[in-house]
């Protein structure tokens, strides 16, 4: 974090499955800065694995991480935006929130219902004057992937699943590693756009094969799309 405090931020420490560390987060702030303008929703992981693999232990701390402590954080900044009759809600979901690949049905479903969720919401809080807006990247090169790509052989291994599933991580950590993903810059700078644009989009779809994908899923019988995604995700 020390290149941020160069910058000028300044990081507090947040575990976001813990509500009294959502709490002292929302507290400092208001007590320093008075008000709370932009809360951005970045936080989660993707805990791939067949179904019959994943634990319901871990599939709960998905959701945990995904949507439950983006909830409760959501909850305590918005009664600051009623307030002031203003403010902006951006969360990060992902292209994986509106398609499905193989052995990724919890970490898909923790993105379907965080699109829902930023719908309802920004229903609700539009009468307030609380703008709401969802960024689906595609690809991006970070090491989302080489890490997902680890638990999802790990998560395998002795069992089924073990050699579809080792099969399936090469796959996803050449991808992380070749030139199909976007710079993460992408996001950052779809984020300002987000931020500083006077009527924010709903949703922004960004990053490498995103557009794509979700025009053939709209456009092909699902069978057929399930094969092609199977082989390219």
């Amino acid at each position: 974090m020390k290149p941020l405090n160069e910058l000028g931020v300044k990081a507090v420490y947040l575990d976001i499955t813990q509500k009294e560390s959502l709490e002292a987060l929302v507290s400092i702030v208001i007590k320093e800065e008075k008000r709370i303008d932009i809360l951005i929703n970045n936080a989660g992981y993707g805990s791939l694995g067949a179904i019959e693999d994943v634990t319901i232990e871990e599939a709960k701390h998905q959701f945990e991480v995904n949507l439950f402590g983006l909830a409760r954080l959501t909850q305590l900044v918005l009664p600051h935006m009623r307030a002031q009759h203003a403010g902006r809600i951006i969360n990060i979901s992902s292209m994986g929130g509106r398609l499905t690949t193989y052995f990724g049905a919890w970490y898909h479903a923790t993105k379907y219902a965080l699109e829902a969720f930023s719908d309802a919401l920004r229903m609700e809080a539009a009468i307030f004057g609380i703008d709401v807006a969802l960024i689906e990247p595609g690809v991006i090169k970070t090491d989302w992937g080489i890490i997902a790509a680890k638990h999802l052989a790990e998560s395998a291994k002795g069992g089924n699943y073990e050699r579809f599933a080792a099969e399936k991580s090469q796959g996803i950590k050449w991808q992380y590693q070749s030139n199909w993903g976007s710079d993460p810059s992408i996001v950052a700078k779809t984020i300002l756009k987000a931020v500083n644009q006077r009527k924010p989009r709903t949703r922004y779809l960004i990053g490498f094969a995103a557009k794509p994908l979700i025009f053939f899923k709209a456009l092909l019988p699902t069978r057929l799309f399930d094969i092609i995604i199977k082989n390219v995700s």
